[in-house]
């Protein structure tokens, strides 16, 4: 019997958290890593942007800035991130990708590409497609209500 929650937006977020997040784990584990989405979309985002502090860094991928540093030490020990403090901001810590993290990062993109159906496997392409547009739409239309909002830099 169908519960109220079962067409209700958040818990349909949630299952969908919950399916990501244990298929990228799996998917993880099969590589012999033990790597987090997090891990994940800071080490992607340090790529485009090396060289940016903790905080940009939090922004860029919706993360709470006051966990970031955590998410960045853990990396760190891994040897795939170096940080170091910036000159200007004596407060402020620069990260970078090690070659370490590069490597990895080369090797992971494809990974988690390809798995990327299967958390939506109960969608055609083009309902994928359509599904990803909404659910870009909707996390743009609700950004402002986020404990850790997308910070996106405005283009000049």
């Amino acid at each position: 019997m169908a519960l109220e929650i079962h067409n209700m937006a958040g818990h349909l977020i949630r299952r969908l958290n919950q399916i990501s997040a244990s298929v990228f784990q799996e998917r993880m584990k099969a590589q012999g890593l033990t790597m987090t989405s997090v891990q994940f979309a800071a080490m992607n985002a340090v790529r485009a942007h090396p060289g940016m502090d903790q905080a940009r860094l939090a922004g860029m991928i919706a993360y709470d800035r006051a966990t970031i540093g955590g998410v960045v030490d853990r990396l760190e020990s891994k040897g795939l991130l170096t940080r170091r403090v910036c000159e200007q901001d004596r407060r402020a810590r620069l990260v970078s990708l090690t070659e370490a993290g590069e490597a990895l990062l080369d090797e992971l993109i494809p990974v988690v590409r390809s798995f990327q159906e299967d958390i939506l496997s109960g969608l055609s392409e083009a309902e994928r497609a359509e599904f990803l547009r909404l659910a870009a739409k909707a996390a743009d239309g609700g950004n402002h209500l986020s404990r850790a909002p997308l910070i996106l830099e405005k283009k000049s």
